[in-house]
């Protein structure tokens, strides 16, 4: 008999769920279990789900069917968003064991350590033929007051994203979030910085504070978003700090002045923007109009030099003409995004948009998509193009080896590669010297003995 049994944590969707897949795994290595990757046996799978899209949760199903496959007496649990808000859905998946929402997710991992002890007992290999127990009842995440306490030690990147809140308090039209997560909820800001100071330590250089709707930070509690970045800024040992998707409304003059203070902010925003057009935005139940989100992001050009954005976009949403399409384009000119994630829309049943009228075909959708990744990636590579006009040299975060060379970026979010130094660069930061960029990647050669120059092998 093994001396531990074998636990795996798969994850899909946002930061948040990251996050929290992080904390889960850290408990169940205090509960005894040895943790192993998703594509090996393993004794507890544990799939924490997204529901996002209707295409989300179709993959969350697939992949809780995945783990039953490689291991059909194993103790399959399924979490998250997908099944809060389709705890029956998911819990006819044969094979399926335990169905866990929103709500107490570390719960899942003593319940994990339950399956375990009961199947020594009666030294039997279960079947899973039997109907999944669902820990999810309607109503509950709506009443939630309290987040659920939760913390992490390590990360296995040299990137750590923390959570501050849950819930959001938003009524997109397009968005079945709010139901899977709840009303808004905030850590206290003195139990975040303890698990930051702790991270640090632990040899995290640069942390993402992240939360379903992350400008929120503090709505319920009276803290506030700028207090809780100046206190993680005085960390010893953390060098970056940037926050994850942001509503643009936050972006006032008043904020961008706060946050040019404070010296750790990394350069860099991730904004939820959704469209470039001010009637697709209404349509959306957006809560900004699109002057106002160029009015403020002047505000943050003005304060913060070598300001960086990217945005997520949403195309073909119900009721979209070409004119209103156009109007995106020519927004997203004037935004100059670093990265734009896009995403052609996707019904989700539960949601006001999922019964609007005038509803656009899928080959329009992904031909809307294709024309606004092709201006993006024209958009970033004009960016880039004047960073390194006005750069030579760039402190990098190295993060990994890709493709045999070192790989990190700069504070406001440039991915950049180095030929190989000979030894470890993972963990540290280093200056490189710029050389050139090819596919939105910037080649450079990092200024220590034999790092060597890589853009002519690169370019």
């Amino acid at each position: 008999m093994k001396d531990k049994p074998t636990a795996a944590v798969l994850t899909l969707g946002c930061k948040v769920n990251q996050y929290e897949s992080v904390a889960l795994t850290e408990r169940l290595a205090a509960l005894g279990f040895e943790i192993v990757g998703g594509d090996d046996a393993a004794d507890v799978y544990i799939v924490n789900t997204c529901a996002v899209t209707a295409e989300a949760e179709r993959k969350s199903r697939n992949l809780a069917r995945r783990c039953i496959r490689r291991n059909p007496s194993a103790s399959v649990i399924v979490m998250g968003c997908a099944s809060e808000t389709s705890p029956e859905e998911m819990a006819k998946i044969e094979g399926v064991r335990h169905v866990f929402g929103t709500k107490d997710k570390l719960s899942a991992a003593n319940v994990a350590a339950a399956d375990v002890a009961a199947a020594e007992v009666t030294s039997e290999k279960s079947d899973n033929k039997g109907a999944a127990v669902i820990h999810v009842n309607e109503g509950e995440v709506a009443a939630l007051k309290k987040i659920e306490p939760m913390k992490i030690t390590s990360s296995p990147r040299t990137r750590a994203y923390v959570k501050i809140c849950d819930g959001c308090g938003g009524k997109c039209a397009y968005c079945i979030i709010p139901r899977a997560r709840g009303p808004v909820r905030s850590r206290m800001t003195g139990d975040i910085i303890d698990e930051v100071r702790g991270l640090a330590a632990a040899g995290v250089r640069e942390v993402v504070f992240t939360g379903i709707e992350t400008a929120d930070f503090g709505r319920d509690t009276g803290e506030d978003l700028i207090s809780l970045l100046a206190a993680a800024s005085d960390i010893d040992g953390l060098d970056r700090i940037r926050l994850s998707s942001l509503e643009p409304t936050i972006f006032t003059p008043e904020f961008a002045a706060a946050v040019a203070k404070i010296p750790k902010i990394a350069p860099h925003f991730h904004v939820s923007l959704q469209s470039g057009c001010d009637r697709t935005l209404h349509a959306m139940r957006r809560r900004y109009g699109t002057e106002r989100v160029l009015e403020n992001i002047a505000f943050l050009r003005e304060k913060i030099p070598d300001l960086m954005l990217s945005a997520d976009m949403i195309v073909g949403f119900p009721g979209e003409t070409e004119e209103d399409f156009a109007e995106t384009l020519e927004f997203i000119k004037r935004f100059r995004p670093l990265h734009l994630h896009v995403f052609p829309f996707s019904r989700r049943r539960g949601t006001v948009a999922d019964t609007m009228e005038n509803q656009v075909t899928e080959t329009v959708k992904h031909e809307r998509s294709a024309r606004l990744i092709s201006l993006g990636e024209r958009m970033r590579d004009e960016e880039i193009a004047s960073y390194l006009e006005r750069t030579e040299v760039a402190d990098v975060l190295f993060e990994a080896d890709a493709s045999g060379m070192h790989s990190g970026h700069t504070e406001n979010f440039i991915e950049v590669r180095t030929a190989p130094t000979g030894a470890s660069v993972t963990g540290q930061i280093l200056p490189v010297k710029l050389e050139c960029a090819r596919d939105g990647v910037v080649y450079g050669r990092a200024l220590i003995p034999d790092s060597g120059a890589n853009c002519r092998k690169n370019s």
